[in-house]
């Protein structure tokens, strides 16, 4: 074997040493560097194990213990050396796995900690037994993922809204200075004189302004349960952003076995989330009873439900109330997430229902939400635009069902 041959089996010899731990340590017979041993050390105290569920099957569980400066040291080694994705996925892992929720009320251990949604998630779920000095460093956590957030989706979103309103909002009697010229053009040029080399415009088109501009209403209802942190995390952001289109109203609500109206915090999605309690019931229906006395132009508002429709209420009464706004006008979205973490788990029985009132019921990235709420208030085709996306995509989010077979 050549020289550059060997080199290249130690290396995955080494690598191989790393994912399966230290009992592989004297089949493989490969020397680790000072940076791997560092490396295969935090690896070992999030994942080694020493306990068994039974005889057979080890059962691996984590080795960093309660001690917040060793947690705060292991943090540190991990973002010195594994990329920011692999450090998201273990923070996750080491929260999940090593009970280490409690470990967040600390600052000096959040100051350590690489911000990602799933943090600000596990963060808005203590909120409410965090001390104050906490609190002031998990909100400065949770804004920086905020920030990230707004600079991936607002521009898109307020374009997309914006551009569906100012649509919606068209007028066959504009005043000259509020003439939409292009599309003007487009809808006359049947009437071009030839010899003349010009359009005589028969009908003009413009935007309407005043009492003829028409204002649409979005009303998002946010599931509060734990299971849909991710989904509160972009909805909070998205509530924020649309709330300064000037030509909508919007209202955001959230809701567990209560309902919380935080349309009053929209100037700042942060105090949006904190004003969340992640955990809990679902009582869907009275989130909808109180969405309807918000809506007050039913033919011209948009409600998105952003729920895994696991109802803890009485489903019956949830869905006569959705086919009462449906006969009112209002158009109806039930998102099952908003996240892009892939397929949710999600109460297949109440998609199914919700479905065969007509209901689109869908995963949707947040990348995808503009798109959709635009093609909502234009009055578009929903489940056909979810269907072309999902047709699309590599991964199956978003996956539309609604008017489908659930099987």
């Amino acid at each position: 074997m050549t020289e550059t041959g060997r080199n290249e089996l130690q290396t995955r010899l080494r690598r191989w040493r790393l994912m399966l731990g230290e009992a592989s340590a004297a089949e493989l017979d490969t020397d680790l560097s000072r940076a791997e041993q560092r490396m295969d050390g935090a690896l070992a105290a999030l994942y080694d194990s020493t306990e068994q569920d039974s005889a057979e099957e080890p059962r691996r569980s984590g080795g960093l213990g309660s001690s917040a400066p060793r947690v705060a040291r292991w943090l540190g080694d991990i973002r010195a050396y594994f990329p920011t994705s692999v450090v998201q996925v273990m923070q996750r892992d080491a929260i999940d796995r090593l009970q280490l929720t409690s470990m967040l009320l600390e600052p000096e251990l959040l100051d350590s900690i690489q911000p990602d949604v799933h943090l600000v998630g596990s963060l808005v779920s203590l909120s409410h037994v965090m001390p104050d000095s906490t609190k002031r460093t998990a909100r400065l956590v949770v804004g920086q993922v905020v920030a990230e957030i707004e600079r991936r989706i607002a521009n898109k979103t307020r374009a997309a809204v914006t551009g569906a309103v100012s649509r919606a909002s068209r007028t066959r009697r504009p005043r000259p200075q509020d003439i939409d010229w292009n599309l003007t053009i487009r809808r006359n040029l049947d009437h071009y004189l030839p010899e003349q080399r010009t359009i005589v415009p028969e009908r003009l088109v413009g935007h309407g302004r005043g009492a003829n501009a028409i204002v649409k209403e979005v009303v998002v209802a946010i599931d509060q349960s734990g299971s849909m942190a991710e989904s509160v995390v972009y909805a909070a952001v998205f509530g924020a952003t649309l709330a300064s289109v000037r030509s909508m109203k919007t209202s955001v609500v959230a809701f567990d076995t209560e309902v919380a109206d935080l349309t009053d915090k929209l100037s700042d999605p942060v105090d949006v989330l904190f004003g969340c309690q992640l955990g809990g019931g679902t009582d869907i229906n009275r989130a909808l009873a109180y969405c309807q006395r918000l809506i007050t132009r039913p033919t011209e508002s948009v409600l998105v439900l952003i729920s895994d429709l696991y109802e803890g209420g009485i489903a019956e009464e949830m869905l006569r109330r959705v086919a009462a706004l449906l006969r009112a006008g209002v158009t109806v979205i039930a998102l099952l997430a908003l996240s892009d973490s892939g397929s949710p788990a999600y109460d297949h029985e109440h998609a199914a229902a919700l479905a065969a009132l007509g209901v689109p019921t869908f995963a949707c990235t947040p990348d995808h939400f503009p798109e959709l709420l635009a093609v909502a208030i234009s009055k578009g085709d929903v489940a056909r635009w979810a269907a072309t996306v999902a047709s699309e995509a590599a991964t199956p989010s978003p996956a539309p069902m609604a008017n489908h077979d659930h099987g």
